[in-house]
């Protein structure tokens, strides 16, 4: 089985939080030219703060401006399963690879009602729908043993783990391995070489956005055996993660390493993270020691 990255797609945004589109489907085409599948609306994507009719919208721009080149998943997920029901039929069939729906988030769900929540969309829709488990922003965890009963439903495909716990990426994997036809997507970066090592169908990655072409070599050094290559590159990878995350909330590091090297980026929605000049200079000088920064360029 050939493996794949999905990178979370930035959302990208003009001076009064509108959404950038064109700066966006530039994004989307650097990924493309990299060789990586795209994810919209992820984490990355600041999904949580953009609306319904934005979501929709930017799925379908997005899909359209890379013509089915790569695969394109969307996570329609939100607190309440009407809603998330609503924006799965609003985007099935857009040609979509797949549908990524995030455990709910905000209210407590008991494991049954998760089963509910993800069972009740997988039969409105015909595209494939795949869980998405975080449970460090959503506070609801997706057990091993609910994904073993939804794996069963005919039209979930797979999971994405966000978790960063190596067991219940194993678990998940014996979960594929007893029902079959169940991929597992791992989202950590510095675990993309381990998670293609254990059997996982691909990865979905934020990092992604920073240094395309380094995960895409990962991703490449697996699928031609180039064992070496493909360490290297996660090395790499993994080192830039460290430097890179160690100054604040991921996503949020991500955005602002893509705005010092192209301000059309924008910032996110508040109230996320704003500007600050130490911080931006450290994020500079870790994108110029791994040959990253090209403003100068």
């Amino acid at each position: 089985m050939t493996r794949n990255a999905h990178v979370a797609l930035v959302t990208c945004f003009n001076e009064d939080e509108t959404i950038n589109y064109e700066a966006t489907c530039a994004q989307a085409r650097r990924q493309v030219a990299a060789g990586n599948d795209l994810m919209v609306c992820g984490t990355n994507g600041d999904f949580s703060a953009l609306t319904h009719e934005e979501k929709i919208k930017l799925t379908e721009v997005v899909s359209e401006e890379v013509g089915g080149r790569v695969k394109v998943i969307v996570n329609v997920g939100c607190p309440g399963t009407f809603e998330t029901l609503q924006l799965a039929r609003a985007v099935d069939g857009l040609g979509l690879h797949g549908i990524a729906i995030i455990a709910p988030y905000f209210i407590s769900c008991t494991q049954d009602g998760l089963i509910r929540h993800f069972s009740t969309v997988a039969d409105a829709v015909k595209t494939p729908v795949y869980l998405y488990d975080i449970p460090a922003r959503t506070q609801n965890h997706i057990e091993p043993a609910t994904a073993k009963v939804l794996a069963q439903h005919g039209n979930i495909a797979g999971i994405k783990d966000s978790g960063g716990s190596t067991e219940t990426v194993l678990e998940y994997l014996e979960v594929g391995r007893e029902v079959g036809n169940f991929d597992v997507y791992c989202a950590p970066d510095h675990l993309v070489l381990w998670g293609l090592e254990q059997g996982c169908a691909g990865v979905v990655s934020g990092l992604g956005n920073v240094a395309p072409e380094t995960l895409a070599q990962i991703i490449r050094g697996f699928n031609e055996g180039d064992m070496e290559a493909a360490k290297a590159a996660q090395e790499n990878f993994a080192g830039l993660r460290k430097d890179l995350y160690a100054l604040g909330f991921p996503p949020a590091m991500v955005k602002r390493a893509l705005c010092m090297n192209d301000p059309s980026v924008g910032l996110s929605r508040q109230p996320a993270l704003l500007p600050n000049d130490e911080q931006d200079a450290k994020i500079v000088e870790i994108l110029k020691a791994r040959n990253l920064y090209t403003r100068d360029a």
